[in-house]
């Protein structure tokens, strides 16, 4: 019997009962697998991006479009069911399974990271909307039954898949095998489970030519993601060095983001990157803590709050001052001070500052910590990445400097590194305006560090609008002085608050993300 008799029932090799099962786990492995795919494609653009809310609504709003495109698609293929499915399902298990490398790929080598996302979305999308309407078919040639209740089964099996998959993605496939191997590993489960499912059950649907030729596929997809899987590292590793300039010396994915170090041939040039972005270059980084911490410290300064800074550059600057009593840090990532109090380069350049005994590290989200702390401080250092995200541009809203104000002695002083006042404008001017709407007066200024541009900052205080000096005891600096500072305080005509359309950022509305996806256009 071939599959051109639609209407007639399959000759199984089991009966109907346990073939219907088996059919039903299909279901739910296929779609839990499914599942995993789109999780997928979402974080690998939060980490090579980090923006996760524009990369979700992308990959979903695409895939949910596909998946409508597919069932329509599936029509053409109503009279080969079995066949079909098998195709469908090898098909999606390959590009799934390598949809992480081939992104990567994009980004790394070609530039062409977002319409790579969307074609990958597309073709993923279709291929998982055309298998429930096969798998339909399927299921009533094994046993006829009302259309309603199919369909209530086949569906139950999907969602619960789902389910499965997506909790199986950040609690089993990411801390175990990491997000290139947990895919690639998917993918082989979703081949092996799809097509063999038709090669067993319905083999009497299939002529002799479409047997071997679906065993023959399986093969070569089966070797194929399994060749990916052995050189999934060697390619993450080739992939990376491919987006920086120097040698990479130090790689790792923390549960939070991605660390890379590299070092110049000549040694001269140790740079740090944090999700692709630059945090600080050795030929430079001095000019940006000098910038970012001695005009806070010019007054009382017993207790110190950095909140970020895990790199530990920040605190060598702090703990020049003798008379500094404390210093909390308060960094998400334990694996940053990690890196920054075992590799050698870092430490030498940190000065080892995490092993002064006035420094406590707290390894914890900085809004919550706020929330939940009580003690005050004389310095407050905000030394965060830029409110590109939703994760970080929370912290660079009214709510948290309303935070920061309640952590502040009287006479405290807050220091905010707030981005490129000539690259992102509008970012920039936004943060003063939020810390005005807190009732905290800043003070704005910008200077020049190489590496990054042009880049601003805000001294602030909650009595009054602040003095930006260098302390007299300050230490031998290399850059800064009270002239230089001075100077700081001017801005270009085309780059001034009355210049930019900026609106102070909120929880709920934060405009920050808005103003950083507008910025450094052209450069």
């Amino acid at each position: 019997m071939s599959e051109t008799q639609t209407g007639a029932r399959t000759r199984l090799p089991i009966r109907p009962r346990a073939a219907r099962f088996f059919v039903m786990l299909a279901v739910f492995i296929c779609a839990a697998c499914g599942l995993v795919y789109e999780l997928a494609l979402v974080a690998i653009g939060s980490y090579l991006l980090g923006d996760t809310i524009t990369q979700a609504s992308v990959v979903l709003s695409v895939m949910v479009f596909a998946m409508g495109v597919g069932s329509l698609l599936s029509k053409r293929f109503q009279h080969r069911p079995a066949l079909s499915f098998a195709v469908i399902e090898g098909l999606l298990s390959l590009i799934g399974g390598l949809s992480v490398l081939l992104l990567y790929a994009a980004f790394a080598w070609f530039s062409a990271y977002q319409p790579a996302l969307v074609l990958l979305s597309f073709v993923i999308g279709v291929l998982i909307g055309m298998e429930i309407p096969l798998l339909m078919t399927l299921i009533q040639r094994i046993r006829k039954q009302e259309a309603s209740s199919a369909v209530a089964d086949l569906f139950a099996a999907d969602y619960v898949g789902g389910l499965i998959g997506g909790l199986a993605f950040p609690f089993l496939l990411l801390p175990v095998l990491g997000l290139p191997k947990g895919v690639l590993a998917v993918g082989l489960l979703n081949a092996i489970v799809g097509v063999a499912v038709v090669l067993w059950l319905f083999r009497h649907d299939l002529t002799r030519r479409a047997y071997i030729g679906l065993g023959a596929g399986l093969t070569v997809i089966v070797a194929g993601l399994g060749a990916a899987y052995l050189y999934s590292e060697q390619f993450e590793v080739d992939a990376r060095q491919a987006m920086y300039r120097d040698p990479i010396v130090h790689a790792e994915r923390s549960e939070y983001q991605e660390i890379v170090v590299t070092r110049s041939v000549d040694g001269q040039d140790v740079r740090l990157f944090l999700n692709g972005n630059l945090q600080f270059s050795t030929l430079d980084e001095y000019r940006y803590h000098e910038s970012l911490i001695h005009p806070a410290m010019d007054g009382p300064r017993e207790d110190v709050l950095v909140l970020g800074g895990g790199d530990g550059l920040a605190v060598r600057e702090i703990l020049e001052y003798e008379d500094v009593g404390s210093v909390t840090v308060v960094d998400l990532d334990p694996a940053m001070v990690d890196l920054a109090t075992s590799e050698p380069v870092i430490r030498d350049l940190n000065e080892d500052s995490f092993e002064d005994p006035r420094v406590e590290v707290v390894n914890t989200d900085a809004f919550q910590w706020l929330r939940d702390e009580a003690e005050q401080f004389d310095v407050v250092v905000a030394d965060l990445p830029d409110g590109t995200d939703v994760g970080t541009s929370k912290l660079y809203t009214v709510e948290f400097y309303a935070l920061v104000r309640e952590s502040m002695a009287e006479e405290g002083r807050l220091v905010v590194q707030a981005g490129s006042p000539f690259f992102a404008p509008d970012a920039y001017w936004s943060v003063g305006h939020s810390l005005a709407e807190a009732d905290i007066e800043s003070v704005p200024y910008n200077v020049d560090v190489p590496t990054f541009g042009n880049w601003g900052f805000y001294l602030a205080s909650p009595e009054r609008e602040p003095d930006l000096t260098v302390p007299e005891d300050a230490p031998g600096l290399e850059f800064l002085d009270s002239e230089l500072l001075a100077a700081a305080q001017v801005f270009p005509k085309d780059r001034r608050a009355e210049e930019a359309e900026a609106e102070a950022s909120t929880m709920m509305h934060p405009r920050v993300i808005g103003y950083h996806q507008g910025a450094w256009r052209g450069y």
